[in-house]
């Protein structure tokens, strides 16, 4: 994953499909996926689509993007916000967020909602960049560790362009501790498993050390089940 990772901006088609798969393959470890209603909140890219049908799930992304959708199937797509999801609740077998909780305002209220639809004994699939980490910055990095104003001015200064992620308006400082004590103390979810995602089995171990995770985790994924 960390080798795709690399590719994510000259060849996002590598990453995001070596990603979509990773999603798969965890997900089954869990749950089989044939015949379940995926829920993709932020979809972003076609590749997870594609993944999941060929899984033979049944897939449905809700994204702020209109062109995000278009790029996906007729039918597969609404138009919605992740902290208002516009699905009832228990209404999917599986509800998928990937690298979207760093793009809200509020990120615990994105994963309220994820929650909220999901079936009880539904699997929530949960992944998101930390500010602190060397990609916290996204496109700015790790210009964002002397602020992200600032990382944002200096990207403008050097490429001409405003960049595509913007600190403060749809880019917003996430922790690896925040997210577990989320996950941990949620009344109607509980925490199955929670990993740096780009990294080897072995370095999993960094998330019990507190202060060097936020940093050394990266990009943290968390699944839960629905109580």
């Amino acid at each position: 994953m960390f080798r795709a990772f690399l590719h994510e901006q000259d060849a996002p088609e590598l990453f995001y499909g070596s990603l979509a798969r990773d999603t798969v393959a965890l997900l089954r470890a869990h749950e089989p996926l044939h015949d379940r209603l995926v829920v993709d909140v932020g979809a972003g890219e076609p590749q997870f689509c594609e993944e999941f049908q060929a899984a033979g799930a049944r897939y449905l992304a809700v994204d702020l993007d209109r062109a995000a959708l278009n790029a996906l199937p007729a039918g597969v797509g609404i138009l919605g916000r992740g902290e208002a999801l516009p699905l009832a609740d228990s209404s999917a077998d599986v509800v998928v967020s990937s690298n979207v909780a760093e793009h809200v305002r509020d990120p615990g209220r994105l994963g309220n909602e994820m929650i909220r639809i999901a079936r009880p004994g539904g699997l929530i699939f949960l992944a998101y960049t930390s500010w602190a980490s060397p990609w916290g910055g996204h496109e700015t990095s790790p210009w964002h560790w002397l602020g992200g104003d600032y990382a944002a001015r200096r990207y403008e200064r050097r490429t001409g362009r405003a960049p595509k992620n913007r600190f403060g308006v749809n880019m917003f400082p996430t922790s690896v501790h925040a997210g577990l004590r989320w996950a941990n103390a949620h009344p109607d979810a509980w925490l199955i498993e929670a990993f740096p995602r780009y990294h080897p089995d072995w370095a999993s171990g960094v998330l019990a050390l507190p202060g060097a995770r936020e940093v050394a985790t990266w990009n943290l994924t968390m699944l839960l089940r629905r109580r």
